[in-house]
């Protein structure tokens, strides 16, 4: 598929995402909108969409640059405990920070979603096995790890329903003021391809890398902390989002192949696309009530992820 293709997919999505919901707000009421439709369009709806598109093109982002770097097309945020590690930085954040300012609460969650990602790949560098189905499994036995550490801390300090809200991506509680967050995304993305040429070469190993003058541990772990940073703020704003990073870079390479530089905006337009899929699916399906984006994604992701494992080899995974 060409890429002005998915743009203009993408644009229509988005389209259709702005005049979905409970509100009355249509297509119609653009030239006329009432004080009450723009607080809702101006406060709600754009925001909701920005987040949307931000957050699915981060972390199809982050997956695929975690898949390079580990040669695994199984390995992603999901899969590698960064999400875990960062939903239980926000908890220490609350525990021990509470009284502490915003960036200071940010930088706790990112620590550990970066302390967690380093652990994981300390794990796999250790781990005789490298089959590649057994490597995310020990990254989903790490984050099962992390996120019962998590639950019972939450249980310990009464912050359990403080804490489902990270559980699950939920969009419906984003609004204006409480997403620019996600802002950030724009800045690692573009970092990321401009640092693409140099992942490609470190993911190909240490005495690869070294014998083309490159510096092998600074690209892995500047690789590994933008992943973790993208993630983490992903969870911050909007929630979990499971196998998102690991199922659009595999549905893009399977059509496109794996240079990751060109693969990049490819993956970047389908991880937005996908999320506003399962976003509009979740708003209309049981409407007026709303299915959290990390249940639809959830559902819809761990079955394409069954199914790439059934016919891995049929493609190349």
């Amino acid at each position: 598929m060409r890429l002005r293709y998915v743009i203009l997919l993408l644009c229509a999505l988005s389209f259709a995402s702005l005049f979905v919901g409970v509100s009355s707000l249509s297509l119609f009421d653009l030239g006329q909108m009432t004080e009450e439709q723009k607080q809702i369009f101006w406060s709600s709806r754009f925001p909701r969409l920005v987040a949307i598109v931000m957050a699915g093109a981060g972390m199809a982002i982050a997956g695929l640059v975690m898949q390079q770097l580990t040669q695994n097309k199984f390995v992603s945020p999901t899969t590698a405990g960064t999400m875990d590690a960062a939903r239980l930085g926000i908890l220490v954040s609350m525990i021990g920070f509470a009284g502490a300012s915003s960036l200071v609460r940010i930088s706790v969650a990112v620590s550990f979603a970066v302390a967690g990602t380093f652990i994981f790949m300390f794990i796999l560098e250790r781990v005789k096995v490298k089959d590649k189905i057994f490597i995310p499994l020990v990254g989903l036995m790490f984050g099962n790890i992390l996120g019962s550490i998590t639950t019972f801390f939450a249980y310990r300090y009464d912050l359990i329903q403080n804490m489902s809200a990270w559980l699950q991506g939920n969009f419906a509680t984003v609004i204006s003021g409480q997403y620019e967050l996600l802002w950030l995304v724009i800045p690692i993305v573009a970092f990321t391809y401009l640092y693409a040429d140099r992942i490609t070469v470190a993911g190909m190993g240490e005495s690869f890398a070294k014998n083309v003058g490159l510096s092998y541990r600074t690209v892995i772990n500047l690789g590994l902390v933008l992943t973790a940073v993208m993630t983490s703020l992903i969870v911050l704003t909007v929630g979990m989002i499971p196998f998102l990073g690991l199922i659009v870079p595999n549905i893009v390479s399977i059509f496109r192949g794996d240079h990751m530089r060109k693969n990049l905006p490819y993956t970047a337009l389908f991880g937005a696309v996908f999320v506003l899929i399962c976003d509009l699916f979740g708003r209309t399906i049981i409407y007026p009530y709303e299915i959290p984006i990390g249940l639809t994604v959830g559902v819809i992701g761990s079955g394409l992820f069954l199914y790439l494992l059934l016919r891995r080899h049929r493609y190349g995974l």
